[in-house]
């Protein structure tokens, strides 16, 4: 029997190939992953599957990964990327495994602009408002004085709508968001940290057999 992975017993191989053989050619053929890849990322989906006893991951293991190994640690934006790649925003199905993938790893920079945008808009608006943008910025500043904090969120706040709301109408479309990343890309993550960093890609694509996200031998 050709074992997918030697750290699983025949049956559980068995099994593995049963549940996910279509997913593997689907997997391939609709993203940049290779047919290793695929299968990597499957495995270790499947192994979380086999902890809770079931066929799916649940929001907990997402959100320790987040913290243990992308480095993201705002709760509210994991919670956000959870809605966003899943249908319940309860579990995460095989489908939702390689959606957040893709886009951590593989996405253009449109892509990657959509989804953060999706992302930041979660709280049931299609555009971000003063409302949305300041609550996102209220843990950009701490501090004992108050008055000092909420003064510099505030204008925070202003610098932003002044950078991003071009048309003055208000409140930030995404057409205005993906226009000024374009031209300065470091804005993608404006109100909030949500891809990993170069550093964490690397970490995590030697932990799922990533192969083409590896790093360059620098020697």
């Amino acid at each position: 029997m050709n074992r997918i992975d030697l750290t699983l017993d025949d049956m559980a191989n068995n099994k593995f190939l049963t549940l996910y053989s279509s997913m593997i050619k689907n997997f391939t053929t609709s993203t940049d992953f290779s047919s290793t890849e695929v299968v990597s990322l499957l495995i270790v989906f499947y192994k979380y599957a086999l902890s809770n006893r079931s066929r799916v991951m649940s929001t907990s293991q997402l959100y320790n990964l987040f913290l243990v190994i992308f480095g993201i640690f705002d709760v509210t934006i994991i919670e956000r990327i959870a809605m966003n790649i899943t249908l319940d925003g309860r579990s995460i199905t095989p489908d939702s495994w390689i959606r957040l993938f893709r886009v951590f790893f593989t996405g253009t920079l449109h892509e990657r602009m959509k989804f953060a945008f999706e992302v930041y808009t979660s709280a049931g608006t299609v555009v971000l408002n003063r409302e949305v943008v300041g609550l996102a910025i209220e843990n950009f500043f701490s501090g004992d004085d108050e008055d000092e904090v909420n003064e510099l969120r505030a204008d925070m706040c202003e610098f932003l709508f002044e950078k991003f709301d071009t048309d003055k109408d208000g409140v930030i479309g995404f057409e205005e968001y993906s226009e000024i990343v374009q031209k300065q890309p470091a804005l993608l993550e404006f109100l909030g940290k949500i891809f990993p960093d170069d550093k964490d890609r690397s970490l995590v694509a030697y932990c799922h057999n990533i192969e083409s996200m590896f790093p360059p031998d620098i020697y």
